[in-house]
């Protein structure tokens, strides 16, 4: 091949893989700017948008789709980009992931498996603050929730003459006069110890009659 045609042919071949580089940079800005606009749907096509045309891959990227479908409350397939995320070596991006991933199934009711993902984010990256409140959080919700079971659990079967003195205390509350029900109540279970089914009344009583005294 002559100079002459090699140049040519150079030539031909640069300005198509300039017009890709310059459509590609208007793709992320327009995914970048959807995403900053909380226009979240829009976010998500824009995003598909380097996936599909141009073949970007990134976790960076799988991140930004994970918290755009996530946003727009379309919670599986989130979910499955922030599991790509996790694959990555980078490991504060892996915690967030992680984090991320946990809120979604913290919102779906799956407690065990969330806490899993916040621990599993704290492993990650030991300075993801939020990872580390949604954990410590989570945790010390579901021992309080595992501790009233076992109060419901170990409640007694309250006898009729409790349940009589639970009816007068709720009529002494619809009157406001909180101490005086209070009172019926702690003389009650001094008197019958099936009273304490009916603990967790007691207890606001106590609190309500603390507030009003202060």
């Amino acid at each position: 091949m002559s100079w002459s045609k090699w140049i040519l042919t150079v030539f031909l071949i640069i300005p198509s893989s300039w017009t890709r580089v310059s459509r590609l940079n208007t793709a992320i800005k327009t995914a970048e700017k959807s995403y900053a606009e909380a226009k979240y749907e829009q976010s998500v096509t824009d995003h598909m948008v380097l996936v599909n045309e141009f073949e970007s891959k990134s976790p960076e990227l799988s991140f930004d789709l994970g918290l755009s479908h996530h946003y727009s409350e379309k919670t599986d397939e989130a979910q499955t980009w922030y599991d790509q995320v996790t694959q990555s070596p980078n490991k504060m991006l892996v915690s967030f992931a992680f984090n991320q991933g946990g809120v979604l199934l913290g919102n779906k009711k799956e407690y065990q498996a969330a806490l899993s993902k916040f621990q599993s984010a704290l492993i990650k990256d030991p300075t993801n603050e939020q990872a580390r409140y949604n954990y410590e959080m989570l945790a010390r919700w579901l021992q309080r929730d595992e501790e009233r079971k076992n109060q419901d659990q170990n409640k007694p079967e309250p006898s009729e003459f409790a349940k009589r003195k639970k009816a007068e205390a709720d009529r002494l509350v619809e009157q406001f006069r909180f101490k005086d029900a209070l009172k019926t109540m702690e003389e009650a279970l001094a008197q019958d110890s099936t009273v304490a089914a009916y603990q967790d009344f007691i207890t606001t009583l106590q609190e309500v009659v603390q507030i009003d005294e202060n």
